[in-house]
């Protein structure tokens, strides 16, 4: 969503000037009108950087903003009131003060929608189209309500996956971590004592002072030959045309690629049940879909299947099409297609996909961090034999 700055007329004949988010030039025209302005110029605005407090809100916050919100409203509270209410109680500063900025334009005669438009970092495409499909129904509390849920939904998921992957990724760096500071600082100081032996060493402690030696020459090196291509890469990302080849080499990865696959499909899913039971047509429900996504490779097939529908498809030929959707949900939108009921049918597509995600990478970590475990211990148990041998054999040659 792009930015216009305008320049208007209102009733009163009061010039007015400002900024109004759109698509395009025509639907922020038409915007103005519907605001009763007649307008006197209008262009794109420049790129400006967005101030700290719009950078961002939290998805628990914003989960929490839009169920106070729905409750008001669902209480018979005016719109204008909610808002003040749920600034008031809010005890972060960025949420208040964008809400406090949503709350005076809903003042100055603008809907939820408009005002909300205008904060394109913290209420994107997905929070506008609903907005404003439950303001033409008269059930804006009700659209609040899913928002919430969705993005508790969310928080939840990321919650999961998160936890999924933090505690083997820092148990695998603790044990990257042990087993290079005794190859690095340890294994020298007790290899310099076989040294003065001048014996013949076991093989397993030739190969472990080979292995410290490699560690102490590049390791160093390594390191920052590791740390010179992540920044590299990160900066490489920042093109789209670079960022769309690595996420497309993402999805052919054997593990990883289908965690990404699943994870987007059933966010895909989830989003378009959202729309579509809220009013939003499908091809709209499917464009803002696809703004969702994380991966720029899955958005655009995406993109490529809301044509097909476009040109006369179905929703299931036209995500078949597409190779990113498994059977099972597949087979759930059909049914939904043929009994009408389409939006229900995605939520329990994306539900199922969510479920069937979580056991798989419950199972694969639970696998894992023993697996791990034996690893370290296993390496850990090789270096003690290794420094032990020449011990053993030393105080034999004593002995006898």
């Amino acid at each position: 969503m792009a930015e216009y700055r305008y320049q208007a007329r209102d009733a009163r004949g009061k010039n007015r000037r400002g900024r109004i988010g759109a698509e395009n030039e025509r639907q922020a025209g038409q915007l103005l009108r519907e605001q009763g302005l007649l307008v006197l110029e209008l262009h794109l605005s420049p790129p400006r950087r967005a101030p700290l407090l719009q950078r961002g809100i939290s998805g628990a916050s914003l989960a929490l903003l839009m169920r106070q919100l729905a409750t008001l409203v669902a209480a018979g509270l005016p719109l204008d009131e909610s808002l003040g209410v749920v600034a008031q109680q809010s005890e972060e500063k960025r949420v208040k003060r964008v809400l406090q900025a949503v709350l005076a334009r809903v003042v100055e005669g603008y809907s939820l929608t408009q005002a909300l438009r205008e904060h394109p970092r913290i209420f994107g495409s997905l929070y506008c189209a609903l907005v404003e499909a439950g303001e033409a129904s008269g059930q804006l509390d009700r659209v609040l309500l899913r928002l919430a849920e969705h993005v508790e939904q969310r928080q939840q998921m990321k919650g999961k996956l998160t936890q999924a992957l933090v505690y083997p990724l820092v148990l695998t760096l603790v044990a990257i971590g042990v087993i290079s500071t005794l190859l690095a600082l340890v294994v020298p100081k007790v290899a310099e004592q076989f040294i003065h032996m001048k014996q013949t060493l076991p093989w397993t402690t030739r190969l472990l002072m080979s292995l410290s030696d490699g560690v102490r020459s590049t390791g160093p090196w390594l390191l920052l030959a590791l740390l010179c291509g992540l920044l590299v890469l990160v900066r490489l990302l920042r093109n789209p045309a670079y960022r769309l080849a690595w996420e497309r080499g993402l999805l052919k990865l054997p593990l990883c690629g289908r965690l990404v696959r699943e994870v987007n499909t059933a966010r895909y899913a989830r989003t378009l049940s959202i729309l579509y039971n809220s009013g939003v047509p499908l091809l709209d429900a499917m464009h803002i879909g696809a703004q969702v996504l994380s991966n720029g490779q899955i958005a655009r097939l995406l993109r490529e299947a809301e044509e097909r529908v476009r040109e006369g498809a179905s929703l299931q030929q036209a995500l078949e099409h597409t190779a990113l959707f498994s059977p099972m949900m597949r087979h759930m939108i059909a049914s939904g297609e043929r009994s009408g009921e389409l939006g229900d049918m995605l939520l329990r597509a994306a539900d199922n996909q969510e479920s069937s995600l979580n056991a798989r990478t419950t199972l694969f970590f639970s696998l894992f961090e023993p697996l791990l475990v034996v690893a370290m211990a296993a390496v850990v148990l090789f270096i003690v034999l290794a420094i032990l041998q020449p011990i053993l054999q030393l105080n034999n040659m004593m002995t006898l």
